[in-house]
């Protein structure tokens, strides 16, 4: 049987995808199949099908982290899921921008019939990363100060949503007016305005100069250097990519002198070497969404056939909040 999908055959530019008639995938032994309703686009798809990923599936193959939607078939030796069952998945494999995709079954997460399954394919890699990074990288405490950098994007406007559920003062910082106004609307206590003021002029003058307890960028680039001196005293700068491009490199004069610590956060490696706390982890979101303290910002809804416009966008910088694509 076949399916639709979308398919890199080549790296490189976004236009080496297009759109195939392909098997449907078989189930190994602990996988389940699950009819895709909803696709959250990432970033880190961009730098798959370019080449720029730190895994590189050999071609052709099908992008995509993440998805929500229904266990169509369930694989020998899995008893905590079955046929019907509304679920979310992240696929170490990649292959959700497509109708039906196999996954590990300790990579899949029953969604609450509270929780609307757009917002469930869109969570997984935001809020997952996020929540990882802030509650088990940072001990994120309240009170303390946290600093999101490019905070209006995916994973940045996740974080700012779960700092203010933690109870930090959230200081959000964007390439622009119109973003700073996003990520106030989802719960930013502040914002800086990359256009018009100085990162550590304005961060000194909201912090006291003390700097941030936190900061969670996953931009990189420029900046990189401004938030080496902007850490306060036993401060966590958390290290979650690079959309900017650039991979910075750090002083490790800065960490020792200023008593801070630069934490990596790999979500997809969190996933598979710790998949029972990342199902707690998954489990919390979920609660937390149906309990009104997360609600994802979808920017907009794209067929499945629109994944290379949307796949621009992101990489343009013009997305506030997620897109979902729908098979």
């Amino acid at each position: 049987m076949e399916m639709k999908a979308i398919v890199c055959t080549e790296y490189g530019a976004l236009t080496n995808l297009s759109v195939r008639q392909v098997q449907m995938p078989e189930m190994a032994p602990g996988q389940i199949r699950i009819q895709v309703e909803s696709i959250g686009v990432n970033f880190p798809d961009a730098l798959l099908v370019k080449g720029l990923y730190q895994a590189k599936p050999e071609v052709p193959f099908i992008p995509g982290l993440e998805c929500a939607g229904m266990v169509e078939a369930v694989g020998e030796g899995v008893e905590h899921l079955e046929i019907g069952q509304r679920v979310a998945a992240m696929s170490p494999d990649f292959g959700t921008y497509a109708e039906y995709v196999s996954v590990p079954a300790n990579h899949v997460y029953p969604v609450p019939a509270s929780v609307d399954v757009n917002h469930a394919g869109a969570m997984l890699c935001a809020y997952g990363t996020a929540y990882h990074a802030l509650v088990q990288r940072a001990s994120l405490k309240a009170g303390e100060s946290l600093l999101v950098m490019g905070a209006a994007g995916g994973t940045g406007l996740a974080a700012v949503q779960l700092g203010r559920a933690l109870g930090a003062h959230v200081i959000a910082a964007c390439s622009n007016s119109e973003k700073i106004l996003t990520a106030k609307q989802h719960g930013a206590d502040v914002g800086i305005d990359l256009s018009k003021e100085k990162l550590r002029d304005a961060l000194r003058s909201l912090t006291d100069g003390a700097g941030a307890d936190v900061i969670f960028d996953p931009v990189g680039g420029n900046h990189a250097k401004t938030l080496s001196r902007s850490l306060a005293w036993n401060g966590r700068w958390l290290i979650i990519g690079f959309a900017a491009g650039e991979v910075p490199t750090l002083t490790l004069n800065l960490p020792l002198v200023k008593g801070y610590s630069a934490v990596g956060v790999f979500w997809g490696n969190f996933c598979a070497k710790e998949p029972h706390l990342a199902s707690k982890n998954h489990q919390q979101i979920f609660e937390m969404v149906a309990n009104g303290l997360l609600a994802p910002h979808i920017h907009a809804e794209c067929r499945l056939d629109d994944a290379v416009q949307a796949l621009k966008l992101i990489e343009q910088r013009q997305v506030h909040g997620k897109i979902i694509l729908k098979p």
